[in-house]
């Protein structure tokens, strides 16, 4: 599922998001206009499914996903949940649809939280 509108649609000349990001499932807002940094980094999120199923530490198969929002405040999120920890990872799903990963989150780096362009809509 790649953006369905080009870059420039959705990076501001700051390299911010200039739309909403929200979840391509049940349309619910993650990210307000301007919260976020445009980021380039490989990053392996496993498939999208249900929360419960993310948690279990099985060999999921996935996609290395590359361009991202970055986020350095997990209190900037206007809806997003966290699994629990897988290794030292935490993945980031939709709070009210529990669908993901969505995003990616390091717990050695407190202050870098991804959400993948390709897994979110905007608007």
């Amino acid at each position: 599922m790649e953006p369905a509108e080009p870059l420039s649609d959705l990076v501001s000349a700051e390299g911010r998001n200039r739309k909403a990001v929200l979840c391509q499932r049940c349309g619910s807002r993650v990210l307000q206009p301007g919260a976020a940094l445009f980021s380039r980094r490989q990053l392996f999120l496993p498939s999208m499914r249900k929360k419960p199923a993310l948690a279990d530490g099985s060999n999921p198969d996935g996609d290395l996903l590359q361009e991202h929002w970055l986020v350095d405040d997990m209190f900037i999120f206007e809806n997003v949940g966290f699994t629990k920890d897988v290794g030292n990872i935490k993945f980031l799903v939709c709070a009210d649809c529990e669908i993901g990963p969505i995003g990616w989150h390091c717990l050695d780096d407190k202050n870098s939280f991804y959400v993948a362009l390709e897994r979110v809509s905007h608007e």
